[in-house]
């Protein structure tokens, strides 16, 4: 079983006024120092332990890659220190270590030995790598021909061709086609089950929140926050919408689970609800069951244009299904100050039994990126049982019509 212990990490890189500072600082040492440092990272704590997924997101340039790099040890650290204890397989830049006029076949095997593989293992395990990387003959072709997707196959295969006690994993993931990524996260869900310790670092809301158990944000070389998925993501995309970080808060919930809100506050949801057939509330409705949102909003200042979204998202905040009322050509103009607009959304809730939440947007276009007034994750949450249907598995009720011919 395999496990991290990141103290105080930090990595600073010199930076010098004029190159003959740097030259005078080399030669002339006992003179004093003549650099200043820059930090990328600094005072990092964090622990993952044995059996956990961790994801690790933050914006380009926040220093997800380098802390990595620090955490596998092909970048020394400038102050504190890593701890690991496993066997470790790591996949960071996309064929790093890679030889471009080497076959994959030859890389594998080199590949194989820094992962601490021995060659007679690396052979019996070759057959399971070209049969998972499917290049097919570029196996035995030099690696400079290959295209970034199949390095990625290749360097993933290799990587995970036998059970690491950590994988670690960069945004690498990202590159190649859709089949093979459904493939290769299978491979890692398997890994978990199994007992490896995951790292990984991705932008996928869909991965982070499907296979992490926590979430780590870093921001500016800081650790931001800790927490669950589903609050990190939300947090992380509250961050996006408002670039200066001025209008994030966060609110702890009577249950527990911590809300995010954001915005500039032009207009506010002042209440939300799921209307049952009856037009009562409710707060556990049927699969299948005709539901309306009901979602009153406040406005505080006069708006050129208003538009609401919501979004539904299961338990572990993956998105089921989302609008708005840009999308369906009902913006409102000229909304003013004082008013109270109330929305009502009637569907079937096509979805399977489970816990649900609903986030709202509301901003002047389809994107929450122009004018956020109010974005609210957790702004209600219902549950989903089923009633009056046969027993079926899934997150949609797709109920089929059935025909069967013998013949």
């Amino acid at each position: 079983m395999g496990s991290i212990r990141v103290a105080n990490l930090g990595k600073a890189y010199k930076t010098y006024p004029t190159g003959w500072s740097r030259l005078v600082e080399w030669l002339v040492p006992f003179a004093g120092e003549r650099h200043q440092l820059k930090w990328i990272i600094k005072d990092i704590n964090f622990h993952v332990d044995a059996g956990e997924a961790v994801g690790i997101i933050g914006i380009n340039g926040a220093g997800k890659s380098t802390l990595l790099k620090m955490i596998t040890g092909t970048v020394q650290p400038t102050s504190g220190s890593v701890s690991m204890h496993g066997r470790v397989a790591a996949m960071l830049e996309l064929g790093m270590g890679f030889h471009p006029d080497f076959t994959g076949r030859q890389n594998a095997l080199m590949s194989g030995q820094l992962l601490g593989i021995s060659n007679e293992e690396m052979n019996a395990l070759m057959p399971s790598i070209e049969a998972f990387a499917e290049i097919g003959d570029y196996i035995d072709k030099p690696v400079r021909v290959y295209s970034s997707g199949m390095q990625m196959r290749l360097a993933f295969s290799v990587a995970t061709a036998k059970r690491p006690d950590i994988l670690i994993i960069d945004e690498a993931m990202s590159v190649g086609d859709a089949y093979f990524q459904h493939k290769s996260f299978d491979r890692i869900r398997e890994f978990r089950e199994q007992g490896t310790t995951l790292l990984i670092v991705s932008h996928d809301k869909a991965a982070i929140q499907s296979i992490c158990d926590r979430a780590i944000l870093l921001n500016a070389g800081r650790l931001e926050k800790e927490g669950s998925p589903e609050e990190i993501m939300d947090f992380y995309n509250a961050m996006i919408a408002e670039k200066e970080n001025q209008t994030v808060r966060v609110e702890k919930l009577d249950d527990g689970k911590v809300q995010t809100i954001s915005g500039t506050g032009e207009a506010t949801v002042r209440d939300i609800a799921l209307l049952n057939e009856r037009g009562e509330r409710c707060e556990v409705v049927g699969v299948g069951s005709t539901v309306t949102l009901e979602v009153t909003v406040a406005v505080h200042s006069p708006i050129p244009r208003l538009v609401l979204g919501y979004m539904i998202k299961d338990r572990l905040g993956q998105q089921m299904y989302g609008t708005n009322t840009h999308l369906k050509n009902l913006p409102l103009s000229d909304v003013r100050p004082g008013e109270d607009v109330v929305y009502r959304f009637t569907f079937g809730m096509n979805l399977g039994p489970g816990t649900y939440s609903i986030a709202t947007a509301l901003v002047s276009s389809d994107t929450h990126l122009v004018n956020n007034y109010e974005w609210r994750d957790l702004a209600l949450v219902f549950t989903v049982a089923n009633m009056d249907y046969e027993h079926f598995v899934g997150c949609a009720w797709l109920n089929p019509s059935i025909d069967i011919a013998r013949k």
